[in-house]
């Protein structure tokens, strides 16, 4: 597990974003092209550490690192594209993502085994060779001494690792693939990892979990960047799981005057859009599922859980909340306050991205940034937000919308305010974290299992904090979300919402 930890890919994708970040704050048209031309000769030459066998290989690299970060798709293997081609393109602040989202560059993987067991040294040659006696297929021989898996008989069951006494039996699989709880990752010709956009919801939890960095993301730091320069209005709505991911004491007052040193001319919480939905999936789950009318209801809030049901459960479409999620919600009640600003969801999912994208979102979410790629914004600005002061906090939500960033904080909201406003109402909940609990959990709904529940799915394992654009370990997240609730002002949205859901 590499979450969390500050490693190599950490270090190289932050100094990218803030390399692109500068580009945009600092946005030359005439030079532009040589200025981003320049970026992987500086990140890589002779002087800095070396992170592949030689630095053309780490440049070819960075190249297509840069271009991803530019919001731009990678090049092509087969023609040759020039490394700026389509940046006149990007150079706008209007700029919305295009799928595919996660992208595999080719030169950065390292072509792992798909899935396999070998023996390794730690094999004693034992007496009672269990591995021997449990394998199906005959697979397993002595060979001087030690087991030997011969590849072509072996089915891949893992009873032989199983067996040993010594753990000498390894099991090979790819981080990506071993990650990805829809099973979107397969190979191409040359047994580099490849991602089935058919099956892929965009998560990135391949992109986290692959030690040489060979997944990523697109991104519009550069155009939010030049947006910002430019001084346009633009209001951020921040999703609750920020707290802690910017220094152990940065405070909602410290992020918020950070925020607005960046050039944010206000703040909102998402959380207040958490609250709207808490109150309207309460309502929904009293009339709907209590009732009997629907069997269950799938909550709204992951895209990537929604985006799952939606692709391989197309049955169960009229089940998934038709609430609007805490991004939009916000989103349309800044621009009720604020017509003609730009908003900008800042969170840690790379899903949302695509969510951004749909056209029924777009008039409402101009763009979406990770807090990695925030944390890469306020280094390019020297700015760091434990030393921002401030003079005012936020103050637009509960303790019940701001728990929506942990896994089981969706369901325990709705539930809080079920017994609340509709007292005497019994309420079922079930939820599942990780996309391959997802899917079970659908799969059970489906052959009616799960009738009469509210069902919460988490398409990353721990909730929101656990997303892909985030800066600390998941735990550590977690504990700060929690007493982030326990210390708010209020707990439950008021009555005022549940007068508007029965309007």
């Amino acid at each position: 597990m590499i979450r969390g930890l500050d490693t190599t890919v950490k270090r190289l994708r932050h100094q990218v974003f803030t390399e692109v970040a500068n580009l945009g704050f600092n946005v030359n048209p005439d030079t532009l092209n040589d200025d981003m031309e320049a970026i992987p000769y500086k990140m890589v030459n002779e002087d800095t550490p070396r992170y592949r066998e030689n630095i053309y290989r780490a440049r070819s690299i960075v190249r297509e690192r840069l271009r991803l970060a530019m919001g731009l798709s990678l090049r092509p293997e087969d023609k040759p594209v020039h490394l700026t081609a389509g940046v006149e393109a990007s150079n706008i602040s209007e700029k919305y993502y295009e799928p595919p989202l996660m992208q595999v560059i080719p030169s950065a993987c390292e072509a792992c085994e798909a899935k396999g067991y070998e023996v390794s040294n730690m094999c004693k040659g034992c007496l009672a060779h269990p591995c021997m006696e449990v394998c199906p297929k005959g697979a397993i021989s002595f060979v001087k001494g030690k087991s030997f898996i011969d590849q072509s008989k072996c089915i891949k069951c893992g009873k032989c690792k199983s067996a040993c006494p010594y753990d000498a039996i390894a099991k090979k699989e790819r981080p990506c693939a071993m990650a990805c709880g829809v099973g979107a990752i397969g190979s191409d010709k040359m047994g580099r990892a490849k991602i089935d956009n058919d099956k892929c919801v965009s998560c990135g939890m391949c992109m986290v979990n692959c030690p040489f960095g060979a997944i990523s993301d697109k991104s519009q730091i550069f155009q939010l960047a030049r947006a910002l320069s430019e001084g346009e209005e633009i209001v951020a709505e921040l999703a609750p799981a920020y707290i802690g991911q910017f220094g152990d004491n940065v405070t909602q007052r410290n992020m918020k005057e950070a925020l607005k040193k960046l050039g944010f001319k206000e703040i909102y919480e998402v959380a207040l859009g958490a609250d709207i939905g808490a109150i309207a999936e309460a309502h929904h789950y009293v009339e709907k599922v209590a009732t009997g009318e629907l069997p269950f209801l799938l909550t709204s809030c992951c895209p990537s859980w929604a985006m799952l049901a939606k692709k391989q459960f197309p049955d169960m479409v009229d089940q998934v909340s038709q609430e609007l999620t805490p991004m939009v919600a916000t989103a349309r009640t800044i621009k009720q306050k604020h017509p003609n600003a730009h908003v900008v969801f800042i969170g840690p999912c790379a899903a949302k991205k695509l969510e951004a994208s749909r056209r029924t979102v777009r008039s409402d979410v101009d763009f979406v940034i990770t807090f990695e790629e925030l944390q890469a914004m306020f280094d390019a600005k020297k700015i760091v937000p434990s030393e921002c002061g401030g003079n005012s906090s936020l103050h637009n939500a509960t303790g019940a919308g701001r728990g929506y960033a942990v896994a089981g904080g969706v369901a325990e909201a709705i539930e809080k305010c079920i017994n609340e406003y509709y007292p005497g109402v019994p309420v079922h909940i079930e939820h599942a974290e990780g996309l391959a609990e997802c899917k079970k959990a659908l799969m059970l709904a489906k052959a009616g299992r799960m009738n009469g529940c509210l069902i919460e799915g988490m398409g990353c394992p721990g909730g929101c904090v656990a997303g892909a654009g985030t800066n600390i370990s998941i735990p550590k997240a977690q504990k700060e979300v929690k007493s982030l609730v326990k210390n708010s002002s209020k707990a439950l949205p008021g009555k005022e919402l549940v007068e508007i859901q029965l309007d």
